[in-house]
């Protein structure tokens, strides 16, 4: 088994190092980085999926994948289209249907335009990276397909993260073998100290 951890938008495959010290498989475990991943290509939505796929296709072991925000999107759609080669997923504040958040999507990225270039320093994307992933997102539309994935999956969610909470309990309810749990202290704490507190909730299904 290889414990795949996958990184938000805005977070650097370090973001996981504390949860994955936390575990008793660190040494099948890694921490993927996006940005590394698509070696300079495009940022948008198929091209950081596709290199998400190269690289998981290369590992010959069956997968457990946790994902937060953008992770757990690209988790999810992986489970999708290779139903048997993933054995268990956690997915933290995860979206399946972002064609209902438009209107959001167009919000954030007119923040972003209005953001300076150094504020996306570290995050191994640009600027106009950002806002090209987040149009690219924007009619991506999981919820006819959830049914063909029979394997467990933990889906975490701040319980004040209005956002994401309705489709959390939207996506426990479709899928056959789910659990949600909800988390009281799901605030801004910087970016590491975040996934840390997320991944010791995923930690029992991974």
């Amino acid at each position: 088994m290889r414990y795949i951890y996958v990184h938000g938008l805005g977070q650097s495959s370090d973001s996981w190092e504390q949860v994955i010290a936390m575990t008793d498989t660190s040494a099948d475990s890694e921490s993927v980085n996006l940005s590394a991943l698509s070696q300079g290509n495009a940022a948008s939505y198929a091209d950081i999926y596709g290199a998400f796929c190269a690289h998981c296709d290369k590992i010959p072991d069956r997968l457990s994948l946790c994902g937060l925000s953008l992770g757990g999107v690209l988790a999810l759609n992986y489970a999708l289209e290779h139903p048997q080669r993933v054995s268990s997923m956690a997915l933290i504040a995860v979206q399946f249907k972002m064609n209902k958040m438009k209107t959001l999507l167009r919000l954030q990225n007119a923040a972003f335009r209005l953001m300076p270039n150094s504020a996306f320093s570290g995050t191994g994307f640009g600027k106009s990276d950002f806002i090209t992933l987040c149009k690219s997102m924007s009619r991506l539309d999981f919820s006819d397909n959830l049914q063909s994935i029979k394997c467990p999956v933990l889906i975490v969610c701040g319980s004040r993260d209005r956002f994401n909470l309705k489709a959390s309990v939207s996506l426990n309810q479709r899928l056959s073998n789910s659990s949600l749990k909800g988390h009281k202290r799901l605030r801004a704490r910087g970016q590491q100290g975040r996934s840390a507190s997320l991944g010791r909730r995923a930690k029992p299904v991974l």
